[in-house]
Order: C-alpha cells, then sequence, then structure tokens
C-alpha cells in the first residue's frame, strides 16, 4: 500500500504539544502542606540522597541518533529551541565534556556494555560488523535480572539475528528496526519482538508512545522499568513534519560552523527541526513520568552516539560525525533524578558512554560482577553537590583499520585526557584552550604525547584479533524465526543494492546472468527444516521466473506467479535534494516458497535463478525462515 506524505502527517501528532518541563504546572498538590514539602524537596537537591536511594527506581535512557553537541539550546545555540530537554540540566546535571565513539554501533556497544566497542566484536556499522558478541553482558541482562522490566524501542543497530537481536540481550519488549539506517520515517516497516509490523505516523513519535506505554503498562503492574529510547533522528534521510521543518524553514540563523561555506543549508534546516521534534518527544517522556506521579523515582537520561551528520554549529570544535577528533565524538549528556543527585550543576571531569552501565547499575542497587574488565567507571562520586576528589584519567577512541592508497591498514587511535587530546597522527592539543585543534603543542609537552601514545599501543595490543576483519556467519535457528535482509546478504554478478548503504537496501537488477546470485553466509545451529518467504517485488511483465535457494546438498525450488510492483518513495518526504547513500523503500509483500531441511553448520545460503522469462528476476528485501516443529 502507497501512502502520500500528506496523509502520514495526521497520523504522527496527536498530542497537544507539551511546554518546558520546569515550567509545567497541575501535577503537584496545592495545598500549604505540600507546598512546604516541595520547599524541603527543594532543599533536599543542596545534599541528595544517593545513599538513602529508593530501592530500585526506573530507569529511561534516551539516545538521539547524530545529534551533535551544539544541537542543544542550552549549550548556547539560538539557532534552535529545546526546553525539554534543556530542563534536564535544570532538573539534573549536565556533564560538559561526555564522550562517545564515531559511529552509531560503537555507541551504542559501549553504553549497553561498559566497554570499549572494539573488545565486544563490533567493528563496523553495516553487514554484521555492528554485532556484539553473544558471550558479552548487557545493561539489560542485568537489569532484567534484578527483576526489572526491559524495553528498547527504536534503533538497535547491535545485531539482528538471534543471539545478538535485542530480544536475546536482555531485552522482553523491542519495537523498532535493527539495521543501523532507515529509508523512511512515516509509517514505516519495523519489527515487534522479532515479527514484522507497520509503524504508525513520523517513526520519533511512534517509539516514543510505544515506550511510554511500556513504562505506564509495568508502573500499573508494580514493576520498575529500564526503558531504552534510541531514536533514529537527526540521521538521514532528513525528513520530519512540515509543523516542525515549517518553524526553521525560514528562520534567522546567526551561529554556524567555524567555517561556514561548509554548510549545506537544507539539511542544515532539517536536522534543526528534526532536533526539535526530538524535544517535543522528551516532554512527553517527562510529561509521562509526572502524570504517573514517578519522576522522582525515575532516573532519566539523554545523549547521543556521536557529533553532528552534518556540518554546523559545533562550539568551534574540529570534526563531526565519523571523526575521533573532538567534534565527531563530544555530545550532549544530561541526567536527572529529582531528589537523589544534584540539580542544576555543570560536571566538569570526563567522562563517557562505557561509563553508563557502572553508574546506573550502583544508582539503582543492581548487583552484578563483571565477568570481563569494564572501561568505565561509575560516575555516581560526581552527582553529589559536594567536591569529590577524582582522579584523572584517559578515554580512548578507535577507529578500526582502513588502507587505501597503497598503505598497510592500520588503526586510528586518539587518546583523551582531561586537558589534552592526542589525534590519530601523534598530534597533541590543549582541546579546553583550543577546541578548533588548531596548535599542535607536542614538543611544550613530549611527556603527556608519549603516556597517551603507550595507551593507544597497549589498547590496539590488548584487541589482537579482534581488529582483523570480521568474519562471524549470520545464525540461523536460534529462534523461531530468523530474518536475512538483504543488508546481510551479498550480491553477485549483476545483482546490485538499491542504494550505497547497505542498512536499508534491497537487491536489484537481477537479471538472471550465468554469475547472478544472492548469498547469505549462514551457520545453521542445528538440523531443521524451515518454512521460507521471500519479500519480494516482481513486474508484470516479469512473473514466471523460476529460482532455487540452496544450503549444502539442501535445494528448493519456487516460482513467481504474482506481479506485485509498488513505485519506490521516499523522495517526496526528503527536506534535501539529495539523500546520500540511503536507499528509497518500497512495500514488499511476502512470497510463500516452501519449506526446506537445513543441516547443522556453516556454508552459503544461495539464491540463484533458474528460467528467466522477462528481463528480471525479482527485486529481494529479505529471506524470513520460520522453523519448525
Amino acid at each position: 500500500m502507497t501512502r502520500s506524505f500528506a496523509s502520514t502527517m495526521t497520523l504522527g501528532h496527536r498530542m497537544p504539544t507539551p511546554q518546558p518541563h520546569h515550567c509545567r504546572t497541575g501535577f503537584r498538590a496545592t495545598t500549604l502542606v505540600a507546598a512546604a514539602l516541595i520547599c524541603l524537596a527543594s532543599i533536599a537537591c543542596f545534599q541528595p540522597r544517593i545513599a538513602l536511594a529508593a530501592e530500585h527506581p526506573n530507569v529511561v535512557i534516551m539516545l538521539a541518533d547524530d545529534q551533535g553537541w551544539g544541537d542543544l539550546s542550552v549549550h548556547g545555540n539560538t539557532n534552535l529551541s529545546t526546553p525539554n530537554i534543556d530542563s534536564l540540566a535544570t532538573d539534573g546535571v549536565l556533564f560538559d565534556r561526555f564522550y562517545v565513539c564515531p559511529v552509531c554501533a560503537p555507541t551504542r556497544a559501549e553504553f549497553l556494555t561498559g566497554r570499549y566497542y572494539a573488545r565486544t566484536g563490533v567493528r563496523g556499522v553495516s553487514t554484521g560488523q555492528e554485532r556484539i558478541n553473544p558471550d558479552e553482558v548487557t545493561i539489560a541482562d542485568i537489569f532484567k535480572q534484578a527483576g526489572y522490566a526491559t524495553g528498547a524501542f527504536g534503533k538497535w543497530h547491535n545485531g539482528s539475528q538471534f543471539p545478538y537481536h535485542p530480544n536475546a540481550r536482555g531485552f522482553e519488549e523491542y519495537y523498532g528496526f535493527t539495521s543501523g539506517h532507515w529509508g523512511h520515517y512515516f509509517d514505516p516497516m519495523l519489527e515487534h519482538n522479532n515479527e514484522i509490523t507497520r509503524g504508525k505516523g513520523y517513526i520519533t513519535d511512534d517509539l516514543t508512545t510505544h515506550a511510554m506505554e511500556f513504562m505506564e503498562s509495568n508502573h500499573k503492574q508494580g514493576k520498575p522499568f529500564f526503558c531504552y529510547l534510541p531514536y533514529n533522528t537527526p540521521h538521514s534521510p532528513m525528513q520530519v513534519p512540515d509543523e516542525y521543518f515549517d518553524k526553521v524553514a525560514n528562520r534567522p540563523l546567526k551561529m554556524h560552523n567555524r567555517n561556514p561555506k561548509q554548510e549545506d543549508m537544507p539539511h542544515l534546516r532539517a536536522a534543526l527541526a528534526m532536533c526539535e521534534n526530538i524535544d517535543w518527544n522528551v516532554g512527553r517522556v517527562l510529561n509521562k513520568l509526572d502524570e504517573l506521579s514517578i519522576s522522582e523515582d525515575t532516573i532519566v537520561i539523554y545523549f547521543s552516539d556521536n557529533g553532528p551528520n552534518g556540518w554546523r554549529w559545533n562550539g568551534g570544535m574540529k570534526g563531526r560525525k565519523g571523526s575521533i577528533d573532538e567534534g565527531g565524538i563530544r555530545v550532549p549528556m544530561l541526567m536527572r533524578w529529582p531528589g537523589h543527585i544534584v540539580q542544576g550543576k555543570t560536571i566538569q571531569p570526563i567522562a563517557g558512554a562505557v561509563d553508563l552501565l557502572p553508574t546506573l547499575t550502583e544508582l539503582a542497587s543492581v548487583s552484578f560482577s563483571p565477568k570481563k574488565p569494564l572501561d568505565g567507571r561509575s560516575l555516581v562520586p560526581l552527582l553529589s553537590g559536594e567536591t569529590t576528589p577524582w582522579d584523572d584519567r584517559m578515554l580512548i577512541s578507535y577507529q578500526p583499520p582502513r588502507g587505501g592508497k597503497g598503505k598497510t591498514p592500520e588503526p586510528r587511535v586518539s587518546v583523551r585526557n582531561q586537558r589534552f587530546r592526542m589525534d590519530a597522527a601523534g598530534k597533541l592539543y590543549d582541546i579546553t584552550a583550543d577546541p578548533g585543534q588548531d596548535t599542535d603543542v607536542s614538543k611544550q609537552h613530549p611527556d603527556v604525547v608519549r603516556e597517551m601514545k603507550q595507551t593507544a599501543d597497549r589498547y590496539v595490543r590488548e584487541l589482537g584479533d579482534l581488529v582483523k576483519p570480521d568474519e562471524r556467519p549470520f545464525p540461523v535457528g536460534e529462534a523461531p524465526i530468523t530474518l536475512l535482509p538483504a543488508r546481510d546478504g551479498v550480491e553477485h554478478g549483476s545483482v546490485q543494492r538499491s542504494g550505497r548503504a547497505p542498512n536499508c537496501s534491497y537487491f536489484t537488477h537481477w537479471v538472471g546472468d550465468p554469475d547472478d546470485a544472492i548469498t547469505w553466509d549462514i551457520e545453521v545451529s542445528e538440523t531443521a527444516t524451515f518454512d521460507i518467504e521471500i519479500f519480494y517485488t516482481c513486474a508484470a511483465d516479469d512473473v514466471g521466473a523460476e529460482y532455487q535457494l540452496d544450503f549444502g546438498d539442501a535445494k528448493l525450488t519456487g516460482k513467481v506467479t504474482q506481479a506485485h510492483d509498488p513505485p519506490a518513495y521516499g523522495a517526496e518526504a526528503d527536506r534535501t535534494p539529495n539523500r546520500g547513500s540511503e536507499s528509497y523503500v518500497k512495500d514488499f509483500k511476502p512470497m510463500h516458497v516452501g519449506k526446506i531441511t537445513l543441516a547443522k553448520g556453516r556454508g552459503p545460503l544461495k539464491l540463484s535463478a533458474i528460467k528467466v522469462p522477462g528481463d528480471e528476476v525479482m527485486e529481494v528485501r529479505l529471506l524470513r525462515l520460520s522453523k519448525q516443529k
């Protein structure tokens, strides 16, 4: 079913716009007694009761995708307004220098495990490189074991098949998409607990709605919840409802990148609008906590996964998304827990995504014994109103080996302490005074350079084989349903992807040449019979194509008997003329193929043509393998 952009607009916004959280009224008692209690509570904010914390507070983590440090009004950007996110700084703490990874999946892995992402098996952002090894323990595993209801709602980006799927990593409830990019943000194809479904309205609004329903349902059951809300905006494609884009379309912009000529104005304005939409949804979450009278019983965290996805104002820092310079990895980080951590404090010591697991487990009184050493440290001592001794530390930023122009591929490492950053080339910068990294001070501080280089070299040695290319297969049969998307497959012969970025792509131009094929490198956990469906499109003139699916000695043949030729869409919702590497999308239809018994073991699952009466066999979005009992 094809939907117009205009028709989707009415689905995503049915709630009134919340006011900034610190300005809202009506949810407190108005008696003099209640007012006195509020005064006492405000006094208590200066002496947080961390030691007297609720036994198991709720936890809500909201993670933006490609929102830079400069994309908040609380950081001084007058180009946009983010009052609800800003309120977390007023009602809690703001981390001045919080560090993540240069791209999406690695940051998520560091948050989930408390360990540097390269130690966890994550090497990249697609084709399986984004997966966290099954022997890693996640923060959701820990909270689930402690009796929490655990849910994730949004862009997972750490593995699609079991045991990498969020439902296998401690999250009892999952709604969203497991890939890294998504091609359309209105009524998109999503999944709910490993079953394909259809989203409703604008994706950020929809994810927030499901998260709020999860919070309310578990609160009513008297169960503490751990709610992870990883948004996928302002990541491209740059799509946002009219009511947000219209506000910024002609807004005078006074804050610019350090090199304004690099700015892409349509992209920049769309990003600002998407950030304001996120802020609206953060307000919805905070309102829901107030409505349920559990704000004081809930830890709320907001941060982003990497620097901005375009050139825009970012405090004069060097770099953007994809860079291990300051601007690529310093992001917003705000946290509140009324009555338990200090209010209105800016925390100066450096911190990072690896610190959130030890911090949240300590705050929530959730005990666990790490099976592997953590790279993060608990930030709890910094959350009080008192001056606390805090040793300086080094945070490591890493990118896997990348060759080119005849050079031997080598890892790139940047090391940061409270004052200095050593970049991947070994240059040193006084980052507090020189955020643009314009002046190399390595000659003035040789001891610092030596120590940081030793730290970087030791880290790379510790990684060992994890630095090598990812050769892990895609598991089949670990769950009743296994989805094998085009992203995880390999095209052969004339077969092409619909977009350069594999994440939301599909296979097309399967013309039936002798070398044409689509393969998935799979490992079947145990010999079993699977019912096969292919999500496909096919023009009427191409109906009748015959094909074969084989794995080892097992073969299954099929024939395309029905035309299904929907148009590609997405361009009508784009706010920029060029969506880059993102694929447009189609509404693919499941075609039942039949049953095949796959033997335990590893090998290529191959889809090839037998007969091609028309111009093309079909287009393929994914395979669904249903394990038979």
